[in-house]
């Protein structure tokens, strides 16, 4: 093994946190605001990166923060060490409702891939890097899912999916049609591309947007309910507008308020 073995426990239904135990001087690595809690002893450090051995030198670490960067992600990584004399609990939350989904990298074949805001933790050792779509289509017109990110190594990985998730496992030249981001992750096995979505009354008027993410078989997809892209304009929409009425209730509108809104 060149990962950290960790041992985690998840806790909560829709609003799910994992604690990961750690042996002494065992590490895992996690998304910048991630955390929880953890136990006393545990160092909490700030890295460029992902921390991972092959990332020696000034110059791999910067590569390492270039690629969190073109993801649309932090330029630092955190990671946990218990530097105590027995186990330690350190728990990192999910960013909003959904789950969160524990991946054992080697029974995949060491590569996941997966959006680029979906990867919460992993033990230390799991190198997160970037996946570019080849195909040109896909990046002009993909939205969420030209650039992606690819967790590669044995040890666990964390990943968060919003809403319910489903796991689908495609047979060879089998094809779903997805959301782009209702896309959580695939095995590296999986072929994907762009599809557009023919007709002019489905383009303005079907709310589903121009093109879907093709996914061919062989391999595992997981996919989730509710995107936070999904999510962040349903509340956009039932925001009130500046101005506007003080009706709709005191709850919302002492929600705005709390939240710094300018009613008149």
């Amino acid at each position: 093994m060149n990962n950290h073995e960790i041992d985690f426990k998840l806790y909560g239904d829709d609003m799910q946190f994992v604690e990961v135990e750690l042996d002494p001087q065992e590490t895992v690595i996690a998304e910048a605001g991630s955390l929880m809690m953890m136990d006393d002893q545990i160092r909490m450090q700030t890295i460029f990166g992902d921390g991972t051995d092959n990332q020696s030198g000034l110059m791999g670490k910067l590569i390492g923060a270039g690629k969190r960067v073109i993801t649309g992600e932090s330029l630092f990584m955190t990671t946990f060490t218990n530097e105590g004399s027995g186990k330690k609990h350190v728990s990192f939350a999910s960013p909003y409702p959904g789950k969160i989904i524990p991946m054992d990298l080697s029974e995949i074949n060491g590569k996941l891939i997966c959006q680029k805001d979906a990867f919460l933790a992993a033990a230390k050792g799991v190198a997160v890097g970037i996946e570019f779509q080849k195909k040109i289509g896909t990046g002009f017109f993909g939205g969420e899912g030209f650039i992606m990110q690819k967790l590669e190594g044995d040890g666990m990985a964390f990943i968060h999916a919003g809403g319910t998730m489903q796991k689908k496992v495609l047979e060879p030249g089998e094809v779903l049609k997805v959301d782009t981001g209702c896309l959580v992750a695939m095995t590296a096995s999986v072929d994907y591309n762009i599809e557009y979505i023919g007709g002019v009354k489905t383009a303005l008027f079907g709310g589903e947007g121009l093109f879907f993410a093709t996914l061919r078989g062989p391999g595992t997809v997981w996919i989730q309910s509710l995107p936070f892209s999904r999510l962040a304009s349903r509340i956009f929409a039932a925001a009130p507008e500046r101005g506007g009425s003080k009706g709709e209730g005191s709850v919302a509108g002492g929600l705005f308020d709390l939240l710094g809104g300018d009613r008149k």
